[in-house]
């Protein structure tokens, strides 16, 4: 019987063979929130499922498991879809099998896309195991359906969201937090998920921020008081509570934006304001302040409304100052993202002289000892026309080296022993997959011929296919290389001329910048590192062509 199964199995499923002779199978789970009830959709029955189909079909070799836990399908926007798409993108994946449709999302706008053109033309087969959907053996009938399907996934989820949302603007207008995490000051009460208690290690923080900055201190200033007591941030206290799950806490250091936002707080006068942004189109967009859930009393509050008012109106008074400066617009920061200080390794601030007489001069300076901790760092600083002087001096002595490097590739890309190296090694690369594809071709009438056992047959046919797709990779290395190669030759080339007419010019733009220099490190004394694009680099490029 054993033999039968196995047999009949081979005949049935055996799909069209493809180059490596197995197909590289992506196993895609998905489990939304709205899911987490339901058993059937569950990550371990959708794993059972998929193993259950993969094991009836030896051909399909899983090379890996994509799982979206706790996203919804509407969107495309999944770190794991992506991920999937990625390895689609670098030619890693045959086919892609999900227990059905609405696993592999609920938007029918985009499911078709994926479904009718992306798949297709990456030649990736789709199975929806539970739906009898198989893009390689399609019915008549299965465009209608799928599109029919897909229409009512979308309508189930606008359906579901929907409904979330109703509940959700129903409970805050009941008074209850709805937020995932307690806002700084509170936890929530470990009999109410939904009410807010006044938590005794940070509430006094917040009142104290209130009081220093009604008192006339600046944000920036509570800012280095905060720091100096040693006080952890909202995040940093957060993750180590346990409450925050993401483990990107910052610097560690209290700025002004999160003082700023705590002094906008109403939820520290003891009433919740929820309800100021909407979803829309997956994105949040704040709401009019006329539709915001505005519900009193409803936990102990940290400041007095009187207090909060008062920040209120030295907030308000600070901005109109503001507003009264002379608008005179900086000029385009064409070091933006590039230059750092390198004692404490923070961006630089720009900031500029302003000069009545004369054009303003720019500076760049590290806000470490200001912003963050006095005495923190050396604090390196350097005037942006020095700057540029120091930058193009450096651009001088790499102009000599990049085109020798230009020159090198060149000689190594037309190099004809090689070039006769390279074919040689693929002709026999051919030459050995052809006949490994003659000896897999003979297996399966072996097999049926009973010359050869089951296990034999899967263990040769393992065997075989695993030396032909050894060697198609060893011909795709070697020609990728190549490519690599002309690729880099070209991008040098394009920096030579680039370094070429600015030296002509003597003109700086963000494009250049961005386009020859990786870094740039500003150190106490005026003492500038600079990191450029094409710097070690071709180094690695010879070694990998050896």
């Amino acid at each position: 019987m054993a033999r039968k199964s196995r047999k009949n199995i081979t005949i049935n499923s055996e799909p069209e063979i493809k180059t490596t002779f197995c197909i590289r199978t992506a196993r895609y789970i998905r489990l939304s929130v709205e899911d987490s009830d339901n058993k059937g959709n569950s990550i371990e029955n959708q794993s059972l499922i998929l193993d259950d189909y993969i094991a009836l079909h030896p051909n399909m070799k899983t090379v890996d498991t994509y799982i979206d836990n706790g996203v919804s399908g509407t969107t495309f926007k999944r770190p794991e879809f992506q991920r999937l798409i990625d390895d689609i993108e670098a030619n890693k994946v045959d086919c892609v099998i999900v227990k059905d449709l609405s696993r592999l999302g609920r938007n029918y706008l985009d499911m078709g896309f994926y479904i009718d053109k992306y798949f297709p033309e990456h030649k990736v087969r789709l199975i929806a195991i539970n739906d009898n959907y198989d893009s390689d053996a399609p019915k008549s009938t299965d465009s209608m359906l799928v599109a029919l399907k897909n229409i009512i996934n979308e309508a189930y989820a606008l359906d579901i969201g929907k409904k979330i949302k109703t509940q959700a603007r129903q409970a805050m207008r009941e008074g209850q937090y709805v937020a995932s995490t307690p806002c700084y000051g509170y936890l929530k009460d470990p009999n109410d998920c939904h009410k807010l208690i006044v938590n005794p290690e940070t509430a006094p923080i917040v009142k104290i921020i209130y009081e220093w900055f009604v008192g006339g201190m600046s944000t920036n200033e509570i800012c280095l008081q905060l720091v100096a007591r040693n006080i952890p941030t909202p995040s940093v206290y957060g993750h180590n509570k346990g409450y925050l799950s993401s483990k990107k806490v910052g610097c560690g250091k209290w700025n002004t934006r999160t003082i700023q936002r705590i002094l906008c707080q109403e939820v520290y006068t003891g009433k919740l304001v929820q309800g100021k942004t909407d979803t829309v189109e997956h994105n949040q967009l704040p709401q009019d302040k006329s539709k915001w859930i505005v519900v009193e009393n409803t936990h102990e509050a940290i400041i007095s409304q009187e207090l909060f008012d008062k920040a209120q109106a030295r907030t308000a008074e600070i901005k109109a100052e503001h507003a009264k400066k002379p608008l005179n617009p900086y000029t385009e920061n064409i070091f933006r993202g590039k230059i750092f200080c390198g004692h404490c390794g923070r961006p630089l601030h720009r900031n500029r002289h302003i000069r009545k007489t004369t054009a303003d001069r720019y500076f760049f300076t590290c806000l470490t000892n200001t912003r963050y901790e006095r005495g923190a760092c050396e604090s390196g600083s350097i005037y942006e026309d020095e700057l540029l002087s120091v930058v193009l001096e450096s651009l001088k002595v790499q102009a000599g080296i990049l085109i020798g490097k230009k020159n090198m590739l060149a000689d190594t890309i037309s190099d004809a022993d090689i070039t006769m190296m390279q074919e040689s090694k693929i002709k026999r690369l051919k030459a050995f997959i052809s006949k490994n594809q003659n000896f897999l071709s003979s297996l399966y009438e072996n097999l049926v011929n009973g010359i050869i056992t089951p296990d034999e047959y899967q263990e040769m046919r393992k065997s075989y296919g695993d030396k032909i797709s050894e060697a198609v990779r060893s011909i795709h290395e070697i020609e990728n290389k190549k490519k690599v190669l002309e690729n880099e030759h070209r991008r040098y080339l394009e920096m030579n001329n680039t370094i070429e007419k600015l030296l002509d010019s003597g003109k700086f733009t963000k494009e250049i910048v961005d386009k020859l220099v990786s870094r740039i490190a500003i150190y106490n004394g005026k003492r500038v590192e600079i990191t450029f694009n094409f710097e070690n680099e071709f180094e690695s490029e010879a070694a990998a062509n050896e």
